[in-house]
């Protein structure tokens, strides 16, 4: 969610890259909630972090605690946010409370990456 929303928001300004320690599949229901605003991410795909080895980045920005103690170091300039995000891929219940666990997710990342995005337009 997170990538398909930095570039949707970013536009030309971001150019997002998501990736994960122990990649899988993009989750149905991400792709569900991510579709009722307009961003549709059904075509990504779950990445794992070594595709981006030697890359350079202007930040490194995870999102679970696991991520953060054990996201591997990138050279140069970037600079580490950690956002603290409960992952809603735990969650359980009906089909609509799991939404709305997936919903929360979205719209805190989407109120960050807002945050982030006015922070480097000042």
């Amino acid at each position: 969610m997170a990538e398909g929303m930095a570039n949707h928001l970013g536009k030309e300004k971001i150019h997002a890259f998501s990736a994960g320690l122990n990649p899988s599949f993009v989750n149905p229901y991400a792709i569900e909630v991510m579709k009722e605003i307009g961003i549709d991410i059904s075509k990504h795909r779950s990445k794992s972090i070594e595709e981006f080895a030697g890359m350079e980045f202007d930040y490194i920005i995870t999102l679970c605690e696991s991520a953060r103690q054990n996201c591997p170091f990138f050279p140069g300039k970037a600079k580490r946010i950690h956002w603290d995000i409960k992952d809603p891929a735990n969650a359980k219940g009906t089909h609509e409370e799991i939404l709305d666990e997936f919903r929360k997710c979205r719209d805190i990342i989407r109120n960050y990456i807002q945050n982030l995005i006015m922070e480097l337009q000042e």
